[in-house]
């Protein structure tokens, strides 16, 4: 059960490629590819990390795409360990290399590197609920500026499908928390309105999101979720719990929470079901975006 991520500009970017086939000669092509390219990617979670697995994904979209890595492209990667604070500097190192190009994964980690620049072309990859909205493109079609890539989640009726998933395997819940581990701010501006109006046609109420931002703070958290009473539990992720999805399908289960997410992973670490887009297609996709 995943849907297709949505692409920017997918039919403009054909159009320049073959375009660009026909006025260039095969040589020049080949010239061009057998140049060393350097690909900044940026991530907030932790290397040797099942996230690790995704930066591969990505790898292998280039390799689909005739580019050797050491050869015609260099991919330098930086990891932020779980640590947002890291991502302005992270950022600001890939600039001085510099790369030609910076992919990013996550909407805290696309701040961070639009932060950092106006001119070097950015890449996201799941970079944000709601991309017009939230400022970063000027539209799906023409992003405009130095932005462009796949946002996995732009219709909110994903929402409400989750919802009718999670209350058809545990039909007794009505009251669902939130788990959060990005600004408030953006959550509310992006997720909040859309997601409690799916909730209100299945007679679900919403609870305010218990934000965690760091692995300390889980167990935390999950006292929050328990005085609340809630009886089913929604994971949403902008940063660095998602690298930590086993403790918390763990932690769900030791407090008998069903949980739903977007990811499959995080259903394949434990927690009751997901729904949601491929994201290790996704990000393979990105590559095209970079090429």
């Amino acid at each position: 059960m995943h849907g297709r991520g949505v692409l920017m500009e997918r039919r403009a970017f054909t159009r320049v490629v073959i375009c660009g086939l026909i006025a260039v000669p095969l040589n020049t092509v080949a010239q061009a590819l057998s140049a060393r390219f350097r690909v900044g990617y940026l991530s907030f979670s932790i290397p040797q990390s099942a996230t690790e697995l995704l930066a591969d994904s990505f790898t292998q979209g280039l390799r689909d795409l005739g580019y050797v890595e050491g050869k015609s492209v260099t991919v330098e990667r930086r990891w932020a360990s779980g640590r947002l604070d890291r991502l302005p500097e992270l950022a600001a190192e890939l600039l001085r290399i510099p790369v030609d190009v910076i992919v990013v994964q996550g909407p805290s980690t696309v701040r961070a590197a639009a932060r950092a620049t106006k001119t070097i072309p950015i890449v996201m990859i799941a970079g944000s609920n709601d991309p017009v909205g939230e400022g970063l493109v000027e539209s799906l079609a023409r992003p405009g500026g130095n932005i462009t890539g796949l946002t996995y989640a732009v219709s909110p009726e994903r929402f409400g499908k989750q919802l009718e998933l999670l209350k058809a395997a545990a039909p007794a819940i009505s009251r669902i928390a939130v788990w959060w581990d990005g600004d408030l701010a953006l959550f509310r501006q992006s997720i909040a309105t859309p997601l409690e109006a799916q909730a209100r046609k299945l007679g679900l109420e919403i609870q305010s999101p218990v934000q965690a931002l760091e692995p300390g703070a889980y167990g935390n958290a999950l006292e929050t979720i328990k005085q609340r009473r809630a009886d089913a539990l929604m994971l949403f992720f902008a940063g660095p719990s998602y690298v930590y999805r086993e403790r918390l399908a763990s932690l769900a289960i030791e407090n008998r929470l069903p949980t739903v997410s977007a990811f499959k992973e995080v259903t394949a670490a434990g927690s009751l079901l997901s729904y949601g887009p491929d994201f290790s297609a996704v990000v393979r996709r990105a590559a095209v975006y970079v090429d």
